[in-house]
């Protein structure tokens, strides 16, 4: 057999845009909608479970019950309960994987008390999945298994068989060649269809061998300044304006979501169904095409942004943001979502561990505060305020720019640690 994910030195991710014909399509839905049953009936059962406590006393019909349930949460009772489950275009291993989420999902709530515990998944249009691949050779490569790459152009997934799909060509070349020369085994898949009606693959990789060269070193280090007014100030003086993607689109997303909604009370009115409606499909579509754009210029700035800290330097500290905090300022909650900070830290995150470098967060205590040259702390009345934007220290007469002040500070502050 070939050797577990988790005795592999590196791993990677690898996500392509694929085509399924009409056929395909229809196995995607029913393994998606496989999955998401079987989740939610693990989430009745123990639900109901919950339900009987800890009965300190016999009694025979809820023990009975009891029991009943315990012998219900397995992919055997489940098959035999619903024979739409065997069906041969429902990938099996949708169903493994549903119930491995279901015990993941309790053991992070058990972990992290604030994510709560597993819940019922509504029905929506985004259709997704889990798959894996099945080796029979000692060893894993990209084309010796159920799934593997034909080419470029066409890969094989279990069920779907031959599908078409698009991704970077360099970055395919470079994982062909690692092939040749090193083991690589594909992990657990992901197939979803977004809201857009666009298919995606996911999948993890792992290999002894690095899937990217590092950076070279540098000998520079940089702190950065998140904030609304831009998107980031460094610790050199330079200061990286906020796109504001959704800012810019709010008005064409906002008349479009109007014209949503009227087309549904309409059809609610006339008692016609949304899903064959094809007015209210296609407004649908537009509404989701549009959040979509929002959604990937944001991606693609911050990948920009985060290739060239990491590239450019060997040290990048930002301050640690509790965003949930954060949104609870109404008047600031919708600029920060726009903003997409966390999503931007976890960008610098793994890619300085992709790229042989270090990240680091540090507490923003008083990094806005504090002078960068002598150290005096701004308090009582002349703590800065949100409205300053540029200040002279009144201590040792420094005249600062809040954000480069601050990215200064939290340079300083990981340098220390």
């Amino acid at each position: 057999m070939a050797k577990a994910m988790k005795n592999f030195k590196y791993n990677f991710g690898l996500k392509l845009r694929i085509y399924p014909n009409y056929q395909q399509r229809k196995i995607i839905k029913m393994s998606s909608d496989a999955s998401r049953f079987v989740y939610n009936e693990m989430v009745y059962l123990n639900l109901e479970l919950w339900k009987f406590g800890n009965p300190q006393i016999y009694i025979v019909g809820i023990s009975e019950r009891i029991e009943q349930l315990k012998s219900l949460r397995d992919k055997k009772s489940l098959k035999s309960r619903y024979l739409w489950l065997n069906d041969k275009n429902v990938d099996s291993l949708a169903i493994d994987n549903a119930l491995s989420n279901y015990k993941n999902a309790w053991q992070l709530y058990r972990k992290i008390d604030s994510h709560g515990t597993p819940q019922f998944k509504r029905k929506s249009y985004i259709e997704t999945y889990q798959t894996n691949p099945h080796y029979t050779t000692a060893t894993a490569h990209l084309n010796n298994s159920n799934v593997k790459f034909f080419d470029e152009k066409y890969i094989q997934l279990p069920k779907l068989g031959r599908i078409r799909f698009k991704g970077s060509k360099k970055r395919l070349q470079q994982l062909f060649e690692l092939d040749k020369k090193q083991e690589i085994r594909i992990g657990t898949l992901t197939i979803r269809r977004d809201g857009c009606g666009d298919y995606y693959v996911s999948m993890q990789l792992a290999s002894d061998e690095p899937f990217v060269k590092p950076f070279e070193k540098t000998g520079s280090m940089i702190g950065i300044d998140l904030n609304v007014e831009n998107f980031y100030a460094d610790s050199f003086g330079n200061i990286v304006d906020n796109p504001r993607y959704y800012k810019h689109m709010k008005r064409r997303l906002h008349n479009a979501q109007k014209k949503l909604s009227r087309r549904i009370i309409r059809a609610k009115k006339e008692n016609r169904s949304f899903i064959n409606g094809k007015n209210i499909q296609k407004q649908r579509q537009i509404v989701a095409e549009l959040a979509a754009k929002v959604m990937r210029r944001r991606d693609a700035f911050q990948h920009i942004q985060s290739v060239a800290l990491i590239k450019n330097h060997d040290l990048v500290a930002a301050e640690e943001l509790r965003s949930k905090n954060l949104l609870k300022n109404h008047a600031l909650a919708q600029s920060i979502q726009d903003v997409g900070w966390r999503s931007f830290l976890s960008k610098l995150e793994y890619k300085a561990k992709l790229y042989g470098k270090t990240f680091v967060t540090v507490d923003p205590k008083n990094t806005t505060q504090t002078c960068a040259e002598c150290g005096h702390i701004m308090s009582g009345k002349d703590k800065l305020t949100l409205k300053v934007r540029e200040w002279r220290c009144p201590k040792c007469g420094a005249y600062h720019i809040r954000d480069v002040n601050a990215a200064k500070n939290i340079l300083a502050k990981a340098q220390s640690v």
